[in-house]
C-alpha cells in the first residue's frame, strides 16, 4: 500500500475575517470613470459656507481576524499552488478526468492518510491509483462509507468550510461528474456564495453558482464537510 506523502508548502492563501481566502475570486472587468467639470460663465458668483463635519466615533473594539487552521491552510496552499501548474513530480495526471487526483492530493497535504480503497503512487505514465482517488461517484462513495466526512447538500452552504470537498451532478443522473476544493466563502444566510479550486477546467476561484447556472444549467452541487 502507498505511504502518506509529507506536506508542502506552496502560496499563501490569505484568510480575512474567516470567510474569504486567496485573492480576487473571478476576473471582473473595469468600469471607467469619467470625471467632467463644468463651468457656466453666466452665473453670478455666490458665498458658500462649507459645513463642518462631526468626527466619528472611533469603535471600542476591531474583531479579530478568525484563524483557519494550519492543516487546511497547508491544503489550501497546495491548491492554489497547482491548481494550474500540476505537480507531476510527485504525481500522474488522469488526462481529461483530474479532478478527483488533484482534490486527494490537496487532502494529503491536510494531513489524510491512504489507505487500501484510497490511493495512488508512482509518477507520469507509472501512476497507479484506485478507484476512489480518480472517480467523483466512487470518492463520493469512498467519503459516505469511510466516515471521513459529512455529506451536506446545497441548502447547507452555512455549514461549508474552506478545504471542504464539493462534487457536483451536472445531470442530475444520481453519480457525480466532478469534485473540486472550496477555496473561498462570502457572504452569510441566504447570500452565501461559494467558490471553488480544480483541476480538468482549471480554476483557482469559480463560483458554484456560476457552474450550476450558466456553465452546466441545472446541476446540482453537493458538499462533503470535513472535521
Amino acid at each position: 500500500m502507498a505511504l502518506a506523502r509529507p506536506a508542502r508548502i506552496g502560496v499563501v492563501a490569505l484568510v480575512i475575517g474567516g470567510i474569504c481566502v486567496g485573492g480576487v475570486a473571478l476576473a471582473t472587468s473595469g468600469q471607467d470613470r469619467v470625471s467632467t467639470a463644468q463651468t457656466d460663465a453666466a452665473a453670478p458668483a455666490t458665498d458658500t459656507t462649507t459645513a463642518t463635519a462631526e468626527p466619528r466615533e472611533t469603535p471600542a473594539a476591531t474583531a479579530e481576524p478568525v484563524a483557519v487552521d494550519t492543516a487546511v491552510q497547508a491544503q489550501l496552499n497546495y491548491a492554489l499552488t497547482y491548481w494550474s501548474d500540476y505537480n507531476t513530480d510527485e504525481y500522474g495526471v488522469v488526462t481529461g478526468t483530474d479532478c478527483v487526483n488533484f482534490t486527494s492530493q490537496s487532502l494529503i497535504e491536510r494531513g489524510w492518510a491512504m489507505d487500501d480503497a484510497w490511493w495512488a503512487s508512482g509518477t507520469g505514465s507509472d501512476f497507479d491509483f484506485s478507484s476512489p482517488w480518480v472517480s467523483s461517484t466512487a470518492f463520493m462513495n469512498y467519503l459516505a462509507d469511510s466516515g471521513r466526512a459529512t455529506a451536506l447538500t446545497d441548502d447547507q452552504r452555512d455549514q461549508v468550510k474552506l478545504g471542504d470537498v464539493v462534487q457536483f451532478d451536472w445531470d442530475n443522473s444520481g453519480d457525480r461528474d466532478h469534485t473540486a476544493i472550496v477555496s473561498k466563502i462570502e457572504g452569510s444566510g441566504d447570500n452565501i456564495v461559494i467558490y471553488y479550486a480544480g483541476h480538468t477546467d482549471d480554476t483557482d476561484y469559480r463560483s458554484v453558482d456560476y457552474a450550476i447556472t450558466e456553465k452546466h444549467p441545472g446541476g446540482t452541487a453537493y458538499y462533503w464537510s470535513i472535521p
